[in-house]
């Protein structure tokens, strides 16, 4: 009898967590799967679908290095009128696991409409990885992206498709480049201002160049730095490894990330992103791929949190190879930190084991792009303040557009009601449900805050702007002031 794994999918406006209700889902196994009857969804006021379970391999398969995939693999296409219809490849289900996908859905009158097709070899660095048919937003930003399946094979009919992205396989089963060798330490960029270096700041967005570095036609995109995190553990281990290995990796990636914004290490080089998705030079990235519930927790924790040696400023570069096809001496392992994590090792001793004892955990002081900081402490049932009235305020504007989400009195008390609508939130945004505001879901509350409110500042501005209907005029009548005109108020983002 077959594994169980599940998927949920989530629908929003663009980046903005809006939920999108009464979309249509529809889940089939990938090309080459157990063929059943199509899964057919749709998502609740809260931009939700109901959770399912699928067919999964055994979980011995992402224990052991086999050789066989750890996962299964299905294909979903979600549709909703009003908006452009997206076609996801080889969603990558493992046993006993959450899989969510999420999906940013873009008004089909959006000026930004267009349909194009991406692909991506996943083992090549410099070589074009795009054929494009669309545009890219400003900067040579792309704010909409496709994949297709290999050879443009997919399990679901692709007419009236807008976006279709493919899903790689994992890092740990897939042919990617070695990850070229660079030196720890990097020179650091002159100070913006003043003799004193800032200390590293947790960015909102960071923008990816899905390509090697030297690769001009490859697009760039700009996406929220925990959605990068999350996307990228997703792609380089598995969710079903030990939550101590999990963390281990992701203290890895985000050191990393975070030395490569800090040295400026591409922008000082005259580039227009922050890092790379070649696993030669970066980590690997697939923008709209499905992430796993156990490494989105982590990183909702640990966002903030790096390596760095004792007595620099700078986060570690912390590089790394799998340990079984590679080896990297003085690096870690992912696969030797998979098994002292089964050992019980904690995160800090698993990274010590590679690293060296040189190293320490250290959280940044920064956010960019929140409204306040974190107070220091959690938040229960019968705790005051402006912290907690911070917390009732973001979370009734955000129950707006989360109905599900109880109302409750902005008085600056932590009741049983206040308690239950946290619990609510932390239910809908995948958090453990403790009812209580901790540092995750500190931030999380913020982050949801910005993108609703957000959306809604920029319709707000776009209803002000006033513009002029003129009829369409051939050259003998373009002068003619008889043509008729009329004012109206554009309220289109």
């Amino acid at each position: 009898m077959a594994e169980k794994g599940r998927l949920k999918v989530q629908c929003f406006v663009r980046e903005s967590y809006i939920p999108v209700d009464n979309t249509r889902i529809v889940i089939r196994p990938s090309v080459g799967g157990e063929s059943t009857n199509d899964i057919v969804l749709s998502t609740n006021s809260m931009g939700e679908s109901e959770i399912v379970e699928l067919d999964a391999p055994p979980l011995e398969y992402s224990q052991q290095p086999t050789g066989q995939v750890p996962y299964s693999m299905y294909d979903i296409r979600v549709e909703k009128d009003g908006f452009q219809s997206i076609l996801i490849n080889r969603c990558q289900v493992f046993p006993d696991e959450l899989a969510i996908q999420e999906c940013n859905l873009i008004e089909s009158l959006n000026r930004s409409y267009r349909m194009e097709t991406i692909n991506i070899p996943p083992n090549t660095a410099d070589v074009s990885p795009t054929s494009l048919n669309g545009l890219t937003g400003l900067n040579g930003i792309t704010e909409l992206n496709g994949m297709t399946g290999l050879n443009g094979a997919t399990g679901l009919n692709e007419s009236n498709i807008n976006e279709i992205i493919n899903i790689g396989p994992n890092v740990l089963n897939g042919n990617y480049p070695e990850k070229i060798p660079e030196e720890e330490d990097k020179p650091l960029p002159p100070p913006t201002s003043g003799v004193v270096l800032q200390t590293p700041v947790v960015p909102e967005f960071i923008v990816v160049h899905a390509g090697g570095p030297n690769n001009t036609a490859a697009p760039n995109y700009r996406v929220l730095y925990k959605d990068y995190i999350k996307n990228v553990a997703s792609c380089e281990i598995y969710s079903t490894w030990s939550e101590n290995t999990i963390r281990s990796n992701i203290y890895a990636i985000i050191s990393f990330t975070l030395n490569r914004i800090y040295t400026e290490w591409y922008r000082g080089k005259g580039k227009n992103f922050d890092i790379t998705n070649s696993t030669a030079y970066d980590h690997a990235f697939t923008y709209g791929r499905n992430i796993f519930e156990s490494i989105s927790r982590v990183v909702d924790d640990i966002f903030a949190t790096y390596i760095r040696r004792i007595g620099r400023k700078q986060p570690l570069l912390a590089q790394y190879c799998d340990g079984k096809n590679v080896s990297c001496p003085g690096w870690m392992t992912q696969w030797g930190s998979k098994y002292l994590g089964d050992q019980g090792k904690a995160p800090y001793d698993i990274l010590t084991s590679f690293y060296g004892s040189n190293i320490e955990l250290v959280t940044a002081e920064q956010v960019k792009g929140i409204p306040k900081s974190y107070p220091g402490y959690n938040l229960i049932i019968g705790s005051s303040g402006q912290e907690v009235r911070t917390v009732q305020e973001f979370l009734n504007r955000i129950s707006q557009n989360y109905p599900l989400i109880p109302k409750v009195a902005q008085d600056g008390i932590y009741g049983a009601k206040t308690a239950e609508a946290v619990k609510v939130f932390q239910g809908v945004f995948n958090l453990p449900q403790t009812g209580i505001v901790d540092y995750a879901t500190w931030y999380k509350i913020s982050d949801i805050y910005v993108g609703v409110t957000r959306i809604a500042e920029l319709r707000s501005s776009a209803r002000n702007v006033q513009r002029i209907f003129i009829p369409p005029r051939s050259f003998d009548n373009y002068y003619d002031s008889t043509v008729p005109k009329f004012n109206y108020m554009d309220d289109m983002i």
